[in-house]
């Protein structure tokens, strides 16, 4: 932690050295209390054979982050301690975005860690092919930018954009750290904003895609995303349902000739009381037939409990099976999102749902946030459930709350 510790403080000297930059951060304590999920594959695999694997735990966290800017030098960082029931204090720091930009010739060129992302969705963005950030976290948290080199040409209406991201990165890299060439236009016509995308990366290959978003009228916003893919990284497996294997058989896997879409649209009134509703079908993710075989060979594993079969291996089988979360940014290909929020002077409540209609599994979420001049604070509580065979109602997970306190400097 020394070393990760001094080399993030040394980048912030090194920026401020430039040119006497601004500078600003934060602090944020915040507790996480997280309960366990008493169904689904890992919860079998932990009582089977207890301590096979890492469960959901609660416990407090400092996080520390600085900016500093100037003579065309950015920098974001973020140190953070950790303490986890059942574990130590642990201190992890980290750099999100490092990097120089600079003007000529009408473009701007930039190198160096940064945070691009793209599209126009809120649940879920087709297109945000160079951060491929987390969306819907628990909290608002600066993303870990990706290294790139960058030249941009803007004026009042239109934008051009182009990526070369990870350049260093091994072309064998998956998801986010794979090396990739993107670009960006965007054009703005009047109340609509129209954008176009491609990326060709080194082993998923091209992609293309669109995206827009119209004013309608001064309550009303509407948004559409669609992406075609040539490949995409995934995870599959070959096990059958009754038979144990010595090695997780989830393993790296492509699929090819897929796509991705997402529309929505946002309702605002006088009081600031906001609706937002998305749809979205990613083809990326893992299909019904492959989720009927992964709660099959479920099925197939709890069915050698109590039989001679090495405990061991049964829970180790139970427990990789929860790889297959990990296959896609979505659990499900279609999906629906509405959010709820209010603006009430420093109050900002909301309330969201997650639900994937093809197995009735849900997610909500609830939140509050008071913001003060300087202060922040946020509580709030996110649960996973829907029908036993729902997906979200088998993950790790059950029950989320937090709670957070933001001082800004």
């Amino acid at each position: 932690m020394k070393r990760v510790a001094c080399s993030v403080a040394m980048a912030a000297a090194v920026a401020v050295c430039q040119a006497a930059p601004e500078f600003s951060g934060q602090v944020r304590p915040q507790w996480l209390d997280q309960q366990a999920n008493a169904a689904g594959p890992l919860a079998q695999a932990v009582a089977l054979q207890p301590g096979i694997a890492a469960l959901p735990r609660s416990g407090a966290a400092i996080e520390t982050e600085l900016r500093a800017s100037g003579h065309g030098l950015s920098f974001v960082g973020t140190l953070q301690q950790q303490r986890l029931e059942g574990d130590r204090l642990r201190s992890h720091g980290w750099v999100n975005e490092l990097y120089g930009a600079t003007d000529a010739a009408g473009w701007q060129f930039s190198a160096g860690k940064r945070i691009v992302a793209w599209d126009v969705g809120y649940g879920f963005r087709p297109n945000d092919v160079v951060e491929q950030e987390a969306r819907r976290t628990l909290l608002s948290v600066t993303a870990e930018g990706r290294p790139l080199l960058m030249a941009e040409h803007f004026d009042a209406s239109t934008a051009w954009s182009f990526v070369l991201v990870n350049p260093t990165k091994s072309h064998d890299q998956r998801g986010a750290e794979e090396p990739a060439l993107a670009a960006r236009v965007y054009q703005r016509d009047g109340a609509v904003d129209w954008h176009g995308f491609a990326r060709y990366g080194a082993h998923t290959g091209a992609s293309l895609g669109s995206a827009v978003a119209w004013v309608a009228t001064d309550a009303l916003e509407l948004h559409a995303s669609v992406r075609a893919l040539q490949r995409a990284d995934t995870l599959a497996s070959e096990a059958s349902a009754s038979v144990l294997v010595r090695a997780n058989p989830w393993q790296a896997a492509s699929t090819r000739r897929t796509g991705q879409a997402l529309i929505g649209g946002t309702w605002t009134n006088e009081d600031q009381l906001s609706l937002l509703a998305e749809a979205w079908w990613d083809g990326t993710a893992l299909s019904d037939a492959q989720w009927d075989a992964w709660s099959a060979r479920n099925r197939g594993l709890a069915a050698f409990i109590g039989t001679p079969a090495p405990a061991s291996a049964v829970a180790g089988n139970l427990a990789w099976q929860t790889s297959a979360f990990n296959a896609s940014t979505n659990l499900r290909r279609s999906n629906l999102f509405a959010r709820l929020s209010w603006q009430h002077d420093k109050w900002q409540p909301a309330l969201d749902v997650l639900f994937t209609p093809s197995d009735r599994g849900r997610i909500v979420t609830g939140s509050v946030g008071w913001q003060g001049d300087r202060v922040r604070i946020d509580v709030g509580a996110r649960f996973y459930g829907g029908p036993a065979d729902a997906l979200l109602a088998q993950l790790p997970t059950r029950r989320v709350a937090y709670a957070a306190g933001t001082w800004s400097f």
